[in-house]
């Protein structure tokens, strides 16, 4: 069947590799380390976790800058663990959660936090204060093959060379398997699917020309200008 235009696929990097990740759905976690929620001003206690998402063309690797974006006066960092799945289904065991992961990278949700707050504040969806345009830089992807399991490793952000975030993997109130397992009983996961997991405290305003150096023990490091 021909089509009326054809779309580009989005793809990521794979480290080491000719090959290209087609990239399917972006789900990201909410509030997923304890320190997190307490400076949300949210229950640190282990809640069920709560999903939004990203088109997939928010996720990209940048070539040493990300744009900053329109409509904010308050754009925040926020690194993550991001997943890639290589397989997926519903419903899906611990065992197929962690059977399905392909790799890892470092990510970015960036979140314009005023949108984000006005939006909560007149109980409307919060869909344009993360899924807009370059919100989800992420590295390379990793191959779990390489890393292993990690279940843990230093989570860290620093932006113009100040530490702002730091945490463990290990803090993690949802684990990425369980993430996936809980994930999977709302959607079909299929490959392709990537999944941000949630970010450590200490997020905080971003503004054009800082330089973003974030990095994930085991996974690698993310540094860019805010252009």
């Amino acid at each position: 069947m021909k089509t009326i235009f054809e779309l580009k696929q989005v793809t990521l990097p794979v480290q080491g590799e000719d090959a290209q990740f087609p990239v399917n759905r972006v789900y990201c976690v909410g509030r997923n380390y304890a320190e997190h929620a307490k400076e949300m001003g949210a229950d640190p206690s282990r809640e069920a976790p709560f999903f939004f998402g990203k088109p997939a063309d928010a996720v990209f690797m940048p070539a040493g800058k990300v744009p900053y974006p329109t409509r904010t006066k308050d754009l925040h960092h926020e690194v993550e663990l991001v997943v890639a799945l290589k397989a997926g289904g519903s419903s899906l065991t611990l065992e197929q959660a962690r059977d399905a992961v392909y790799a890892y990278a470092v990510g970015i949700d960036f979140t314009r936090r005023d949108l984000q707050a006005d939006a909560k504040k007149q109980g409307r969806p919060w869909d344009t204060a993360k899924g807009f345009d370059c919100s989800g830089p992420v590295t390379a992807l990793v191959p779990v093959s390489k890393t292993g399991w990690l279940d843990k490793g230093a989570i860290t952000l620093s932006l113009n060379g100040q530490p702002k975030q730091r945490g463990d993997l290990s803090d993690l109130i949802w684990k990425v398997d369980e993430i996936i397992a809980e994930l999977s009983t709302y959607y079909t996961l299929k490959a392709g699917d990537v999944i941000f997991t949630g970010t450590p405290a200490g997020v905080g305003a971003a503004n054009q020309g800082d330089e973003v150096d974030a990095a994930i023990e085991g996974v690698g490091r993310l540094v860019f200008k805010m252009a």
